[in-house]
């Protein structure tokens, strides 16, 4: 009887052993995440735009300023044909040029109003000088430097008539004359200096050795003259 119950326990016990669920395996372990996997990256705010550089100025645009400023140059001189000449060619080749062309016009009409308030016959040095400017730029050297020589004649201190006896002079290969004139015309009238420096009247003389030195030389003793302007 014993041994009969000893079997019947342990059968029980086999039979209850085989109803035992499985025992659950350990998930593996997972390895932490990186702080730079889970950072939320902040945007940089967009950089304002640069305006775009200004277009490069076209060859057009420093002919035509070349053109103007060698106007004024014979504006300054009271050449007032010349420089109404250089003026009418920058409104006729240029006129996309809106700033240069409105100044252009303004000393156009300077020049003519000049030029139709100039008498026939000149008898005044002002006059005589202006007649000069006028054959110079016809070509007659001759009457310029009649037209000159009467000018200082009757006004030997007129710094405008020495300064365009020298652009006569140089025209016609008198050098040391045109120097001896170009210097009393500075000594006369310092602003004559700067206009000598890029008159391209006086090419002429810039090789020549005393030319520099006319230009550098101080004229304490020399008086400024007004131009007369009319």
């Amino acid at each position: 009887m014993a041994k009969q119950r000893r079997a019947t326990q342990a059968r029980a016990t086999r039979r209850k052993s085989s109803h035992r669920k499985p025992a659950r395996r350990a998930a593996p372990e997972r390895s932490p995440r990186s702080l730079h996997a889970v950072r939320v990256s902040t945007p940089e705010p967009p950089r304002p735009k640069e305006p775009p550089p200004p277009p490069p100025k076209k060859p057009a645009y420093y002919e035509a300023i070349a053109l103007y400023e060698r106007g004024v140059q014979a504006l300054q001189r009271h050449n007032y044909p010349a420089a109404a000449e250089h003026f009418r060619t920058v409104l006729e080749r240029y006129p996309d040029e809106r700033e240069l062309v409105e100044r252009a016009r303004l000393y156009l009409r300077v020049c003519e109003r000049e030029t139709s308030r100039q008498p026939a016959t000149p008898t005044t040095p002002e006059e005589r000088v202006y007649a000069a400017t006028v054959s110079l730029n016809s070509g007659d050297h001759e009457a310029a430097l009649d037209h000159l020589s009467r000018a200082l004649r009757d006004d030997p201190e007129s710094d405008h008539a020495h300064y365009i006896m020298a652009v006569a002079l140089s025209m016609r290969g008198r050098a040391d004359a045109a120097l001896d004139h170009l210097r009393q015309a500075i000594a006369l009238n310092p602003d004559n200096r700067s206009l000598a420096k890029q008159d391209p009247d006086l090419d002429g003389l810039r090789g020549h050795a005393n030319f520099r030195a006319i230009l550098d030389t101080p004229f304490e003793n020399g008086r400024r003259r007004s131009r007369t302007r009319r």
